[in-house]
């Protein structure tokens, strides 16, 4: 699958595509709005940061508790439950009179919500796309989720000026009861990827099935540690340029959709499994110029260059993909993400205590530094997980003695016989055909 428009063709991207889209720009407006509204009522400049980012950080409490939802529940039914979950939860925290506390109480939930969300909508996007079509699909959602990050605050300003924060918060409402119906009506029945109820032990057990991979586990490093500390020097924007800090994050988004697209549509495929590790040092390393506090045309090329490299996630992405059983994919990209998200936040922590000793062009570039030297560390695990995703068969991973895993034949090959196997074995499925 090379084009765009084999890409649609498919019947149930279109409406998860639509209402995935939906569902950043509600995020996107109902983040502004309520940091907006908790900074009238409490004047703190950190609660309005905790309000707008804060529920990255709840996600890994979602990954450890709940994540095994994400494939132990039907796609449609979750996703349009949990849609409608977020529009009551938004048109709560527009009621007059609720307090602080009670906002970041329902933040919490949402975040919690919010890991299972992710794997329920990729773990999806995974299956209903054959084996050659996730990179293209999932950097088309990416690049919606960075278009509708772009257009949704700058929607969410004039909202909010127009109609105040609270009627912003009931307009963001009514974009998740939208997307809850496109995912009723759009999306088809499917049963669970994986038979039994969702549970904390469940969640704990897979978590450490997928994390038993050598090939995995530096895997999802890669996915979480370089970027999150990249994502660490862009959070210093605004004390860095007060006053341009827009453009370089308009700029961070516009290198960020330009990878997307050629990573995506344009390189090869023969090319991508090699761009990974260069992908991941163009991430960082333009970052290394803030030391020196460069002009304002320097800082935009290394802002919108470096972005670029935030395509790396998609080719890590897909070797993960190639040695995850489909029947664990929810959770397998539920954790990815929720880690990702984390990693994000505690990096700007950091990034932020850098700052307040230095100063925000030296935390940028210390930023950089530290995802130059975790990539570098990660290189040698890297390469030897890329040769394993090609052929997933001969992981040399160490697993446990028995056979495949709980989730039934749903990755199987037609006309092979499902492995005869204790529950214990998360093992790499064989590729599709392409």
């Amino acid at each position: 699958m090379r084009t765009y428009r084999e890409l649609f063709r498919v019947p149930e991207f279109t409406p998860l595509f639509t209402s995935s889209s939906l569902q950043f720009a509600g995020l996107t407006i109902s983040g502004l709005a309520l940091g907006t509204h908790i900074y009238e009522q409490t004047g703190s400049p950190l609660l309005s940061a905790l309000a707008m980012f804060g529920p990255q950080l709840a996600q890994v409490l979602g990954a450890t508790l709940l994540l095994s939802a994400a494939d132990r529940l039907p796609p449609r039914g979750a996703m349009t439950a949990l849609a409608l979950v977020y529009a009551a939860a938004t048109a709560a925290q527009a009621v007059p009179g609720m307090p602080v506390w009670g906002a970041f109480a329902i933040l919490v939930c949402l975040g919690l919500l919010a890991s299972v969300g992710g794997g329920v909508r990729f773990g999806l996007l995974n299956e209903i796309l054959p084996r050659d079509g996730y990179l293209l699909g999932r950097s088309v959602v990416n690049m919606s989720a960075g278009a509708m990050q772009i257009g949704g605050f700058a929607v969410g300003g004039v909202l909010v000026a127009a109609l105040s924060p609270r009627g912003t918060l009931l307009i963001a409402a009514a974009a998740f009861v939208l997307c809850a119906v496109l995912s009723r009506a759009g999306l088809g029945a499917r049963a669970p990827r994986v038979a039994g109820r969702p549970s904390v032990a469940e969640t704990w057990r897979v978590n450490g099935l997928l994390w038993s991979s050598r090939h995995r586990r530096v895997l999802y490093l890669a996915l979480w540690l370089p970027n999150g500390l990249v994502v660490g020097a862009e959070s210093q924007f605004v004390p860095y340029d007060p006053g341009r800090a827009g453009l370089l994050l308009a700029l961070a988004a516009l290198g960020m959709l330009t990878g997307d697209v050629l990573a995506g549509r344009v390189l090869p495929p023969a090319w991508r499994p090699r761009l990974g590790v260069p992908l991941l040092l163009l991430l960082a390393a333009p970052y290394l110029v803030f030391l020196a506090r460069p002009p304002l045309a320097v800082a935009a090329v290394a802002v919108t260059v470096a972005s670029a490299g935030f395509a790396a996630s998609l080719v890590q992405q897909d070797r993960l993909m190639a040695l995850t059983p489909d029947e664990l994919s929810g959770q397998a990209l539920g954790l990815h993400t929720s880690g990702m998200l984390t990693m994000q936040g505690v990096s700007a922590a950091v990034a932020g205590g850098i700052a307040e000793l230095t100063s925000p062009g030296t935390a940028m570039a210390a930023m950089g530094a530290l995802s130059v030297a975790t990539t570098l560390a990660l290189m040698p695990g890297l390469r030897a997980a890329g040769t394993a995703a090609a052929d997933p068969a001969h992981d040399p991973a160490p697993r446990p003695p028995g056979g495949g895993g709980g989730g039934g034949a749903r990755g199987r090959e037609p006309g092979t016989e499902p492995a005869k196997a204790g529950p214990a074995e998360v093992r790499p499925r064989a590729p599709r055909a392409r």
